[in-house]
């Protein structure tokens, strides 16, 4: 594998651009291709079988553009499909899951809310991870349901967004929660809005840091970073329209690409 290949990323629409901002962060000389299925958005409310079938169209067509390593951007993709994709492929997958290890651990109330998509919260894998972590916690699990495609449309902070978060925080402030894991990469562009909302002292994970972190672990340590100081592709493909992508990515416009493509 040449270290000059791209990392590929795939999200099921433009949320993962989020996790794509921390790995372009911690490895700027890196040429990264993100794939951005808007045309299926949001995975969450899909059964198992169709999340793996999307899952696997999506990493076929990044192994066809080279990539060296494959990010899963997307909660729900990772833990319904990350299990068959690394049986599947040859290559290294890293996958992105809810970060309620360093909630659990930190918690002082000892009461924490977990935002994710029904996909995410119904997986085995979440259930797993779950139950390793929050033995002595009350955890409040709440389905984020209708935030990606206000997203997915670039409401941010509208009266929808705003009236929609209440109602899903609503349950989490009656418990006294202190942290908020995000379990779905689209949900930190609603950061700022759901700060407003939340007490003060409340705390928001989420884990696009720890995906970036280990993405650089594991190019590192098979040899794979790119040592090229030449300025990097940085490429954005959508099955859907292009103007989310413009509108959340607008700081980069200038060393980005963002085309429509089928796939």
């Amino acid at each position: 594998m040449d270290k000059n290949n791209p990392i590929g990323v795939f999200d099921s629409g433009v949320g993962g651009s989020s996790i794509w901002q921390e790995i372009h962060r911690l490895l700027p000389l890196e040429n990264i291709i993100y794939l951005a299925d808007s045309k299926n958005a949001p995975y969450g409310n899909k059964s198992p079988e169709e999340i793996t079938a999307l899952s696997i169209k999506n990493t076929q067509k990044l192994l066809e553009l080279n990539c060296k390593i494959i990010v899963v951007a997307c909660n729900t993709a990772t833990t319904n499909a990350i299990i068959t994709l690394r049986k599947k492929y040859k290559l290294p997958i890293i996958g992105i899951e809810p970060a309620i290890k360093p909630a659990a651990l930190k918690t002082k109330s000892k009461s924490i809310g977990i935002l994710a998509t029904k996909g995410t919260l119904s997986s085995a894998l979440f259930s797993k991870t779950n139950k390793e972590f929050t033995k002595d916690i009350s955890v409040v699990e709440v389905i984020g349901e209708g935030l990606v495609p206000l997203i997915e449309a670039g409401n941010l902070d509208g009266q929808e967004m705003v009236e929609l978060l209440k109602k899903h925080t609503k349950k989490m402030i009656e418990a006294n929660v202190d942290y908020v894991v995000l379990g779905c990469s689209h949900y930190p562009y609603i950061i700022p809005t759901l700060k407003k909302i939340l007490p003060k002292h409340v705390e928001i994970i989420d884990s696009g840091e720890a995906v970036a972190r280990q993405t650089k672990t594991v190019l590192h340590n098979l040899n794979q970073l790119r040592e090229d100081t030449s300025k990097p592709r940085l490429a954005f493909f959508t099955n859907a329209e292009t103007n989310t992508l413009k509108f959340l990515l607008h700081d980069y416009l200038n060393k980005i690409s963002i085309e429509k493509m089928d796939f």
